[in-house]
């Protein structure tokens, strides 16, 4: 099972590292890594996702409670999140499909960022699910690179990572 983490660290150099080290340390495959300041520039988010069984993910957070720069770790509830990652696709495309191609991508709110003579390249914003549908789609026009940034994700409702002072 796929489990989301949200982790809150100091922002200062070596951070990323040491959370990752830990993770290779303890020979835990890491699915998805995304790292970006917040609304307090002293402090940087980390979204991890993993895959395992509840026990994996108890010492993973476990662990990093221990790590000095980690201010706080939460294992974030199945449908209690909104996550979503970024891709770019690029996809062969002939004279003849690029109607049908651009046809998809307007179904599925892909954004065209870029329009080559045999290819055609996409930005799609969106969760794991739908970024897997919409590879599927394109996969039989002959897909010719994917990059796909980590994922992010935030608790719903006014449930945030941090406590909040008034």
């Amino acid at each position: 099972m796929k489990y989301t983490l949200s982790v809150l660290v100091e922002n200062q150099p070596g951070v990323l590292s040491k959370v990752s080290g830990l993770f290779a340390r303890r020979g835990f495959n890491i699915d998805s890594l995304a790292v970006g300041i917040t609304e307090d520039p002293a402090i940087s988010r980390i979204t991890i996702v993993v895959n395992g069984d509840e026990y994996i993910v108890e010492q993973v957070e476990k662990q990093l409670n221990k790590l000095i720069p980690v201010i706080k770790v939460k294992v974030l509830e199945p449908n209690q999140f909104i996550s979503c990652e970024l891709s770019l696709i690029k996809v062969s495309c002939n004279t003849k499909q690029r109607a049908e191609i651009m046809k998809i991508a307007e179904l599925m709110h892909a954004q065209i960022v870029d329009v080559a003579t045999t290819s055609l390249t996409f930005q799609f914003t969106d969760n794991d699910e739908r970024t897997q549908t919409l590879i599927s789609l394109l996969k039989p026009y002959g897909i010719k690179e994917i990059v796909r940034a980590g994922t992010l994700a935030i608790e719903k409702g006014a449930t945030t990572a941090k406590k909040q002072t008034t």
